[in-house]
This record gives C-alpha cells, structure tokens and sequence, in this order.
C-alpha cells in the first residue's frame, strides 16, 4: 500500500463535493471513505468512494502511477481507504449523478480497514428484510436513503433551537431519574441499589419539573428530552422517543399558539414548503362531529353528515332504534366509489364498522337509473335516493349510514372515512393541512375505574369560567388544552397549567383523588404552587413524529438512528436481555418466572 492504514490522509473535500470547478483548476483532493463499487478493466480500475455527502469516481491507471494502481487491485466493496488524486474532467460524463462531470485520477491509496463481513447491500434499492437491517444497523445506516432523514432531522432541531433561542428560551436538563407517576402511561422502573426495594422512574415526560422551573422565575424554558413510555407500539410510537418541551409563565393558549406557528413554519422551510399562519382552531365538539376523530385529516372531505329528517319515521327498525334510544343517525359519502365498490369491498366495509364497534353498516349505491342497498326493501327507493342526497351524495356515489349512540356513529366513520379515502386514493400526498384542535373536555368517565379520569393530565387547568361545574357536573369542563394536528397526526400538545394549590385541590377531588393521596404522591408540586407559582403553561412536540411527516417516512423508526421493534426489542444489541443472579442479588431482586415467552407462543402457533 501507498500507506500503511495507520497513518490518516487529511481530506480535503467530500466526496460527493467534488465539483467542476475543481476539474479546470486540476486541484489535487483528498478523499476518505468506503468503497461503494469497484470495477476491474485490467489497464483501468474504477473505484467509487463514498462518503455523507455523497460518491464520486476514482480511476487509476497504471500509466500514471503504478504503485496506486497495485494498490486499487486490492480493493473490495465496503473497504475504508483514504484516496489522494487529481480532479479530471470526466472522460464518460454522466449527467444523472451529482458528480458525474468529474473524476479523480488516483495517485495514492491508504487501506484503513478491511470489510469481511458486510452482510446488508450498501445499496438505495436492498432488499434486506427490516428485521436484518435492524440487526445490522451500523451497516443499514451507510445507505444515502436511510442516512437522509437523520440529517434532516438534524436541520429541523437546529431551526426549532433557533426560533426558541430567539425568543428567550433557556435549554434546561431535567431529571432522568425520577418517581413513578399515576394517571399515565406504563412507566419504565429502575431498581435502586442504595435503597433496597425502592425504586426510580424514567419520565414519561418532564411535566412537573417544567412547572417547577416556572415557580423558580425562569419563565421561559424548553429542553429536547428523551421520554419513555412502556406501552403497546405502532408505526409512530417508541419505547424512548424525544420531545421539545417548552413552557412559560404568564402564558395564554395566545401566546403558545403564536410560538408554535413560527418554530413549526421555519421547520417547514427547511424541506422548501411555506406554511401560512395563523393555523386554522376547531373546538374539539366540532372536530368529533364533523370527522369522528380528535385529530382531524383536513387533506380530503367526506365529513360526517346528519341526514336530517330524511332518516325519520321510516318505519326502519334500524334507524327507529337508535333514535328512539336517543342515539341518532349519520353518514358519510365516498364519492365515485359506486363503480369499483363490488360486493367484497361493501362487505368489507361492513366488517370495518363492526370492528368500530357498529352493529352494522347501512350503504346506499346511486347509479346511473339504478339504486341498489340492503335497506332498499325497507326503505323504497325514493326514501333512500333522498338519504343519500341529504348526506351530499350524487349518482356514482356511495352513502354510508351508522345508527347508534352518537359516541359509536363518530368512532366508526371516523375510522372508515380514513380508511376509505386511503382506499379510494382521495388523499393528496403533497398538501400540508395544520390545525388547532382545542376545548378538550377536561375530564373523562372510565367505566372501568369507575370514576373521571383526565384527558390529558391532572395538571391541566380547566376554563375559568367552568369552574365552579367541577363539583356538580365535572364531564361538562372543559379544559385549557390544545393539540396541533398535522395531517391527521397530533405532533404537538399542551395546555396551560394549574398555578394555585386550591384548584389543584378541586381537580385533585374531582378525579377521585383524597388529600392524603394527593399529599403522598404530589405534595412537592402542591407545596411549589402554595410558595407562589405564576400562570404558566406550554407544549410538547413529538419531535421524532413531526421529523417523520416531515421527512416523508412511514415510520418514526426511519427517523431514529437505532430504533426498537415494535415489541420494543433491539435486535442489534439483544436487549432487553436477562441479567446474572450477582446483579440481581446487588438489587435485592428476584425474577419470577415469567412463562411461555413470545417467541415460544410463536412457535405453538
């Protein structure tokens, strides 16, 4: 070699920087990285060389230099090399490739490392499962396509930090290590050794040390943190995820609203899209009647409508039920799905509304001179053309009729006005729908609890104006929360905070919850609000979900460097992974057994 490996060529320029203008000067570069492909035609051999920023050709010629042309005979894929040569026009341009005007004569090679086991195609178009890509991460990650939204997660952070700086925002660590808090999610515990049969928490998110940041007057906060949640996964959702947490004392949902717009539109910008501002707000009510859902899809139509008196006196057994139950009937219409809705995709449908939770599904064909729906017999065919064309349908539709408690209609075409529209084609994959849901109850009745839980979190303030309902009629307060939606995906939500110790008290009983719980479990956050706490209140952002969206990808995995499964497994480090009995012992733990593992009733199936 022209270098013993060990000693590192200082470069001088990325690969995928090297530019024509480099090529007219004859510049001599340096390059470092992997060898992307190489290609042998006995006089010449053909070296591509990748790095972050992208590849660029090398050739060596034996005429020119020997000795590097020995060398480059050694060279595999995925070797680490260190390259110095000179920058050439490129004798066959491709204009398809960034670099491809220019080349690089090679003049002298330094093998750093030799790849024997590379077992992923460092290749855009791999056909690795995702289970090998996760096993093999490190060599996943080399990929252009998998390195790119980490490099724009990367841009978005550094806007978001910038906006929040601007505004006087101070980055401030909370605790990792902290107690376990009711009325969430799972949270993940660590065993303390110095304190034998105690345990820590790690935060689901760092609510209460934000507020007590807010008693202590810094008034403007925000952290990136990591959070951690043990619960179910999707597609959005990780075991440890990360946030921007941000808070602010004498805070109005004004105030957070106008924050958020700026950071969200400079985040926007970094991907060449302009957001207008102000966001659109709709009240929660309003976005559960029109879409069935708290966090409403604005890209298409096929809200939910009320047929009015059309569905009334039917003589319908189904839709007389439910009004007389004190339900009611609604709809949605698919528009141009009476042609390619056979029977299969109808009863499909039916089977969707059912797994909602409906009884049933009523449809109702329009086609050209032809009415076709299972209600027909009932319903005659002019009482169904006139439901239909109440819900807003016109001849090639589909209208889609649930009859039940007003909680179970907006739940199930909730779900098949999403479903369907995704089915139909209906959403538009370049268009940027942002809105403010907000006036969330504050409360929630959990039949199985048998008591109010909180919507969002026990530390939300309710409206001032609906306080005095807290007592008598607590389901009817609403709450000072928002959310911001994106798409149909909440990325961001908050809520202004309680900030005096006797209203926290009246959500405390509320929720069922007495003084000496609310002493044991809470009593440094009762004593900061009685030590003088100021208004305050602020946001979270899914940092990792609006990455995602942002960025084009399926799933936060793709935006995570090393992300679990969905069973919350690494499969690069095998974790989670049992522990020696010495450290267990060192805990005072002991590891029940836990049964057939998941794996195990995988293989009974």
């Amino acid at each position: 070699m022209s270098s013993n490996g060990l000693e590192l060529l200082d470069r001088t320029v990325g690969c995928g920087e090297v530019s024509e203008a480099d090529a007219e000067a004859g510049r001599e570069v340096v390059l470092t990285g992997w060898v992307h492909r190489r290609r042998d035609l006995g006089q010449l051999i053909f070296i591509e060389v990748r790095d972050r920023t992208g590849s660029v050709q090398v050739v060596f010629d034996p005429s020119e230099n020997a000795e590097a042309h020995k060398d480059a005979e050694q060279l595999r894929a995925e070797y680490v090399v260190g390259i110095r040569g000179v920058v050439r026009p490129r004798e066959q341009p491709n204009p398809e490739h960034p670099t491809g005007m220019v080349e690089v004569r090679g003049h002298q090679v330094a093998l750093h490392n030799r790849a024997t086991h590379v077992p992923i195609q460092v290749d855009d178009e791999t056909e690795a499962s995702e289970e090998i890509r996760l096993k093999y991460r490190y060599v996943d990650l080399r990929r252009p396509k998998v390195q790119q939204p980490l490099f724009l997660r990367h841009r978005l952070g550094r806007a978001a930090r910038g906006v929040l700086d601007g505004q006087g925002f101070v980055e401030v660590e909370t605790p990792m290590l902290t107690r376990s808090t009711p009325e969430g999610a799972r949270d993940y515990l660590v065993p303390s050794r110095v304190h034998p049969g105690k345990f820590y928490a790690l935060p689901q998110s760092p609510q209460l040390f934000k507020q007590l940041l807010m008693v202590s007057g810094f008034e403007k906060y925000f952290q990136f943190v990591r959070c951690f949640r043990d619960e179910d996964l999707r597609a959005d959702r990780q075991p440890e995820f990360t946030q921007i947490d941000i808070e602010m004392s004498f805070a109005t949902p004004e105030k957070i609203y106008g924050l958020l717009e700026e950071m969200v539109a400079t985040m926007f910008a970094e991907i060449g899209v302009k957001i207008e501002r102000p966001f659109r707000r709709m009240p929660y009510d309003e976005a559960m009647r029109r879409f069935g859902i708290d966090r409403p899809d604005l890209r298409f139509g096929m809200e939910i409508q009320d047929p009015g008196d059309s569905v009334e006196g039917t003589g319908f057994r189904v839709f007389d039920g439910a009004i007389d139950a004190g339900g009611m009937v609604r709809g949605i219409v698919a528009p141009g799905a009476a042609s390619s809705s056979s029977r299969k995709v109808l009863d499909g449908w039916q089977e969707q509304a059912k797994r909602a939770g409906a009884g049933g599904l009523v449809w109702i064909k329009l086609e050209e001179g032809k009415i076709s729906s299972p209600a027909l017999k009932a319903l005659g065919e002019e009482r169904c053309k006139a439901i239909a064309e109440a819900l807003g349908a016109t001849t090639g539709d589909v209208a889609l009729l649930v009859a039940d408690s007003r909680e179970i209609c907006e739940r199930v075409l909730g779900t098949l006005r999403l479903s369907i529209a995704s089915e139909l084609d209906l959403i538009p994959a370049d268009r940027w729908e942002l809105c403010w849901v907000e006036d969330f109850p504050l409360l929630e009745w959990d039949e199985d609890a048998g008591r109010f839980v909180a919507k969002h979190h026990p530390f939300t303030a309710p409206r001032w104006d609906e306080l005095d309902k807290l007592a008598e009629d607590p389901g009817s307060v609403r709450a000072q929360a928002y959310d911001l939606v994106l798409n149909g995906t909440e990325i961001a939500g908050g809520s202004i905070r309680i900030h005096r110790k006797d209203v926290q008290d009246r959500v405390f009983r509320a929720l069922g919850i007495d003084e000496e719980e609310a002493e044991d479990k809470f009593g440094f956050l009762l004593g900061a609000l009685a030590a003088g706490a100021p208004p305050h209140g602020g946001i979270a952002v899914g940092f990792d979900r609006t990455c995602a969206l942002l960025s084009g990808c399926e799933s936060i995995r793709d935006v995570i460097a090393f992300p679990k499964t969905t069973s919350a497994s690494c499969l690069m480090t095998e974790s989670p992974s049992a522990v020696d009995e010495a450290q267990l012992k060192e805990l005072h733990l002991k590891v029940l057994d836990p049964g057939p593992s998941d794996k195990d009733k995988e293989g009974d199936r």
